[in-house]
């Protein structure tokens, strides 16, 4: 961690899963100090309470506003911007909403950022904005466009450096299927599955945030990183939660899976990587890097400089990628804090009912 020795990190949307997951990555390191930035006084109180940690910093405003984010943004050395708007029905019925928060909000971060002389900015964007179909999705497709574009606008050498990350389903971050289906079952009510063939990538917290230190140490302005991440069914899923469950009770491994059908804005799989993207990526182990194009809006090159190669190649998605079992589920799933103290393996750091890492 001394690349954050001494230094001042923001992260906007900071009371959020992603946030969590920070702190308690960086609190015991070197770093000077970390901000934390969102809306939401109540989740800012109750993790201050939590904490108790002078390295700690809470600022309250809102991404929409560029004035609220120049307050904080005042003596920062790095971001991480993760506030968005992203449950995909809420985000279906209220597309502007999404918009004003994660395209407006995150260019307003971008300014602030470069106008302070921030060093790096890394923004946090998802699966669902590689060939969009919902709101939410396209709304962080124009948000990775507004990065991308700034970091190629600021060029290599700036004072500062803009990239993004792109990530798939982060098991038990809040919205999650999978705190739904452990109550579901508690409850003694049947799993829903909207499909059981849909597949989703399989993703912890701290593959998260390992991706975006990866993108922090290793990002040029306007490139884009994604980790490689394994996929499994929702069918997996939901057999493999119930007989890890069955360890706390038999009877949760005798739940009955309904299937309701797929609901607003869904895709049967999830994209990381489009084939566009798939043809200039750079493979670099565990992670593409996904460099920007740096073209300039000469439209002659747009229309006589193509690339044959696109056409051969597949994108890299949820039901192309290494498939987990249900066994390889059961291992990946005792990742999850929840889930281990509801096995009784580690004391609980938090109630019973907030299952969200």
């Amino acid at each position: 961690m001394s690349v954050f020795k001494d230094k001042v990190l923001l992260i906007t949307g900071g009371t959020g899963s992603f946030g969590n997951a920070v702190l308690r990555r960086f609190l015991d390191s070197d770093i000077k100090e970390i901000r934390i930035f969102s809306r939401d006084e109540k989740k800012q109180d109750d993790m201050r309470h939590a904490l108790q940690n002078p390295k700690v910093k809470f600022y309250i405003g809102n991404v929409r506003e560029k004035a609220s984010v120049d307050v904080a943004m005042r003596g920062v050395d790095y971001v991480f911007a993760a506030a968005a708007l992203k449950q995909v029905p809420s985000c279906e019925f209220f597309p502007l909403e999404a918009t004003m928060t994660n395209v407006i909000g995150t260019n307003n971060v971008l300014l602030s950022a470069i106008e302070h002389g921030v060093k790096n900015v890394v923004v946090l964007s998802t699966d669902k904005a590689a060939y969009p179909i919902n709101a939410m999705g396209i709304s962080k497709a124009l948000m990775e466009k507004v990065a991308i574009a700034k970091g190629r606008e600021l060029g290599q050498g700036a004072q500062t450096t803009i990239c993004c990350t792109r990530y798939g389903n982060v098991m038990a971050s809040r919205g999650s299927v999978i705190p739904l289906w452990v109550e579901q079952m508690e409850q003694g009510k049947p799993i829903t599955i909207t499909d059981p063939n849909m597949t989703r990538f399989m993703m912890t917290l701290d593959d998260a945030v390992d991706l975006v230190i990866y993108a922090f140490t290793h990002g040029e302005n306007g490139d884009l990183f994604v980790q490689k991440a394994p996929a499994a069914t929702l069918e997996v899923l939901a057999e493999a939660l119930k007989q890890t469950y069955a360890k706390v009770n038999p009877k949760y491994g005798e739940t009955e899976v309904k299937v309701i059908g797929t609901r607003h804005g869904e895709k049967l799989y999830e994209t990381l990587v489009t084939r566009e993207e798939m043809a200039k990526a750079i493979d670099m182990g565990d992670y593409y890097r996904i460099p920007c194009d740096n073209r300039d809006l000469n439209y002659d090159k747009f229309f006589t400089d193509g690339n044959e190669e696109v056409s051969k190649i597949e994108d890299y998605h949820s039901h192309n990628t290494a498939r987990l079992d249900v066994e390889g589920m059961k291992e990946l799933l005792l990742k999850l804090r929840f889930i281990r103290e509801d096995l009784g393996l580690q004391p609980r750091s938090k109630a019973k009912e907030i299952r969200s890492e």
